[in-house]
This record gives structure tokens, C-alpha cells and sequence, in this order.
């Protein structure tokens, strides 16, 4: 692999012959780690126990596996029971666990697909917490819906937005955490795309691009709020010299990692020929008061009145399809159903004055003629009543099959059935006697050969 020489030059300047030399030769010379995060909601441990080398240092849920397996075909990664995720990143475990302990907190996780970080982020955060996962390109924010549905928390919204969108919330969120479009320098051994685009140009278009992104959201961040901001780079542009200039320029302070020194973590960045991972870094920054009250009207920004929405009447059986159906306000919304968390259903009413929501909660149900069906996010929610369907286990040959939403055979009560693998859910199906309905999204089906 040949790394752009203007890189090289520059990591040259930036971290002296030796330290650039040895980290150009693990960009070009070594393999990618492969690593997993278990979803604990769902499952207590990997499957595959025997493919597990060791934990991931800075987060109890991730492992690293001795080799990469075909995770296509793999039911239990359909049905949420884990994620697929670079080990740098799930650092965000550590800085959760540090400064986000107490009480439920409002987060925007603000460039998030494909949803690495804010699947971790549902999991850690205190319970009780709303996480707004936001991807601003529309097909990348159907992944992320889709990751997040599969996940099962249903303290959430997607949404689909520029940050200055965002702008007219106000001073709402608790923590934010911007994993910034960048120049993609970390990214360079696992893919020749971000090589083939690196260049001087842009990384000068990418802080700048960073410094409006984070101009705008730091308007939407309560006081003493903490911004985590990362990038899969390493020049100074991209990385420090952003949060020097978060810090003088918008009024923050910086806080401080915590890290332990065998994990080889220098000043916030993740280097590959010291750390077990991709290129990585990371700071926590703290919101203070500006002197000047005026700066970019932060403290100006008013919330947009709502008129309450009064709740449409639900069937009753739709409610004791959830588990504390008290804490959630059902919403009838065209010809579908939704439970959205009690709490935050105002911060819900006005996001949707100025956003746009690809999903919030989850999804119960969708009126099919006479009928009610039951949709599939119900199905993965970590608060689905799956005792009131029954459950048919599939073999893994048609597990498969189902996640390519063929037809399969299966003795089963007629009705609405839920089909699972290994004890875990993978959706619904409809037994209409001579046949099963195969429901899984026809749009997250498995569309490659099977890997016998």
C-alpha cells in the first residue's frame, strides 16, 4: 500500500522521523484488527467463544476476535444481539462512564451513521436518557435507523439534518458528540478509498467544514454540557487545533481522559503502532460561559411554541404488546402506530417542527386492511411483550432464509408468529394456514449468496 507522500511529509513534521516512519509502516504493513461490542440488553456474551482473542481495554462490552467471520450470516447480528465496531472508537465507552453517570441526560450524537457510536452510546448512557442520532445524508440515515431499530432502545430519534437545523431547539442537550467528517487519514489500511481522496486541499476543507459544524451545535449545548469531539485523522488541523479554537472562540474548557498508560493513548489520539485499532482521536470539552452573551445568540435562542398533540385512542391489546406501557405515549400517526418514551414527548413534538425525523421510538404496528400488524421494530425493542405471540425457533439454515425473506415451512399456530433464532427474535411472520408470510423489511434483506 503507497500512503500519499504530502501525508508522510506531514506526519514527519507533526511527530519527528521515528514516530512517522513507524506509523506509516503499521498504515501500509498490517491488518485492520477486527472487533465486536456485545449488546447487553440482549445477549451476555459473543457466540463464537472460541473466536475471542481478548477484551477491547477501554470498553467491557467490546472484544477483539481472532478472525473475521462472515457476519452476513450471522442471525444474532440481525437480531441486535451485537455490532460490529472499530475498537478505537468504542473509547466513547470510557469517556460515558467517566462523565455521565448520575442522572438521565438528553445526547445528540450528531454525524452518526452508520451507528457504532450511538448503539454504544444507548447502552451506557443512564437509564432513562433520549439519545437524537443524526446522519445528514438520507441513505446513510436509513442504515443507521435500521442499526438503532435492531439495537432495541427506545429512548430515541433519527433524524436527517444539517447542524445549523438543529439551531432552533435552543440550549437542549446534555452531551453532543461529534464524530466530524474529516480528511479520513485513520481510515487508510482498512480502506483505499480514503487514501485515493487524501490530500493537502482537503484537509484544509475539512477543519473549516469541522468549524461550522461545531459553530452550530455548540448553540444547542445546555451550559456546563459536555461536547465529545472525534476524527479518524491525525494532523493537528483536523485535531487540536479544533479544540484549541472550541476553547477560545466558543468558550470551553478541556477535560481530561483519564487514560491508563498501557493503553498507549497519546494526548487523545490512537495511533496504530501503538494502539490495537484504527486511527483515532478524541477530546472531551466542557461548555462554559462566553463574557460576550451575544456570540452566536446561544443564550438569545428561543424554544418554537408546540400546541400539545392530544393522543389518538390505541386499541388496548396494541399497549400489552409493550413491557410498562406507562412510560410511553402511543401515537397514531396515518395509518401507524408508535410508542415514544413519556418523558421527552414534548422535546419529540418539537423536533418535529424543525427536523427531519426518520424514526423516533419505535414503530408497533401498521393497519393492513381490517387488520393491525405488528412491525418489525416491535419485534427487536428491548421492550417487546414477546409472550404474547408465539415464537417458532428457526434452525440456522432458515434463519437465513428468512433474513432473505424466502419462504419458509414451520409448525405454528395460524396468526402472527415470531420467528427466532437461538432464543432471540428476528421478526414476525404470518401463518395464513397453507403458508408462512415472511415480514422481515424486504429492504434490510441479506441480498448475497449463503456462505456454506
Amino acid at each position: 500500500m503507497q500512503l500519499p507522500k504530502d501525508f508522510e511529509n506531514l506526519m514527519n513534521r507533526q511527530l519527528g522521523s521515528t514516530e512517522a516512519e513507524a506509523l506509516c509502516r503499521a498504515l501500509s504493513e498490517t491488518e485492520s484488527p477486527t472487533s465486536i461490542r456485545i449488546n447487553r440488553s440482549k445477549a451476555e456474551s459473543y457466540e463464537d467463544t472460541d473466536n475471542i482473542e481478548s477484551q477491547v481495554p477501554w470498553c467491557e462490552e467490546g472484544f477483539y476476535l481472532k478472525t473475521r467471520p462472515s457476519f452476513t450470516f450471522d442471525p444474532l447480528l440481525h437480531a441486535g444481539c451485537y455490532y460490529v465496531q472499530e475498537a478505537s472508537s468504542m473509547y466513547l465507552s470510557q469517556i460515558i462512564k467517566t462523565y455521565c453517570t448520575e442522572e438521565p441526560i438528553v445526547a445528540l450524537d450528531m454525524c452518526a451513521a452508520p451507528g457504532g457510536k450511538s448503539t454504544l452510546a444507548l447502552s451506557l448512557l443512564p437509564e432513562g436518557s433520549l439519545l437524537v442520532a443524526n446522519e445528514v445524508m438520507r441513505q446513510r440515515a436509513q442504515v443507521l435507523s435500521e442499526n438503532i431499530t435492531k439495537w432495541g432502545n427506545p429512548n430515541n430519534i433519527v433524524t436527517s439534518n444539517y447542524a445549523e437545523d438543529f439551531t432552533q431547539l435552543g440550549e437542549v442537550f446534555d452531551l453532543i458528540i461529534c464524530d466530524a467528517p474529516c480528511s479520513g487519514e485513520g481510515m487508510f489500511r482498512k480502506d483505499q478509498g480514503a487514501i485515493d481522496d487524501w490530500s493537502l486541499d482537503n484537509v484544509d476543507i475539512c477543519w473549516k467544514r469541522q468549524r461550522d459544524i461545531l459553530q452550530n451545535i455548540w448553540q444547542c449545548l445546555k451550559p456546563n454540557g459536555i461536547l465529545i469531539y472525534s476524527t479518524c485523522t491525525f494532523n493537528s488541523l483536523e485535531d487540536e487545533e479544533n479544540v484549541d479554537w472550541i476553547i477560545k472562540e466558543l468558550g470551553g474548557q478541556r477535560l481530561s481522559l483519564n487514560d491508563k498508560e498501557e493503553w498507549n493513548i497519546r494526548n487523545g489520539h490512537f495511533f496504530p503502532h501503538k494502539t490495537k485499532g484504527e486511527g483515532f482521536f478524541v477530546s472531551v470539552i466542557r461548555k462554559t460561559e462566553l463574557d460576550d452573551e451575544d456570540d452566536f445568540g446561544c443564550r438569545k435562542q428561543k424554544k418554537k411554541k408546540n400546541d400539545k398533540q392530544k393522543p389518538i385512542p390505541i386499541p388496548k391489546e396494541i399497549k400489552e404488546w409493550v413491557n410498562d406501557a406507562y412510560e410511553f405515549t402511543f401515537i397514531a400517526e396515518k395509518e401507524t402506530f408508535i410508542a415514544f418514551p413519556k418523558q421527552y414527548i414534548e422535546l419529540y413534538q418539537q423536533a418535529k417542527d424543525c427536523l427531519k425525523i426518520i424514526s423516533a421510538g419505535f414503530e408497533m404496528a401498521t393497519i393492513k386492511g381490517k387488520n393491525i400488524q405488528p412491525s418489525h421494530s416491535l419485534a427487536m425493542s428491548t421492550v417487546f411483550n414477546c409472550n404474547i405471540f408465539p415464537t417458532v425457533e428457526l434452525s440456522l439454515e432458515d434463519a437465513v432464509k428468512y433474513l432473505r425473506t424466502e419462504a419458509i415451512q414451520v409448525e405454528a399456530p395460524k396468526g402472527y408468529i415470531i420467528l427466532a433464532y437461538k432464543g432471540h427474535p428476528l421478526g414476525f411472520g404470518k401463518n395464513v394456514g397453507n403458508r408462512v408470510n415472511n415480514l422481515y423489511p424486504s429492504e434490510w434483506r441479506i441480498r448475497s449468496g449463503y456462505a456454506h
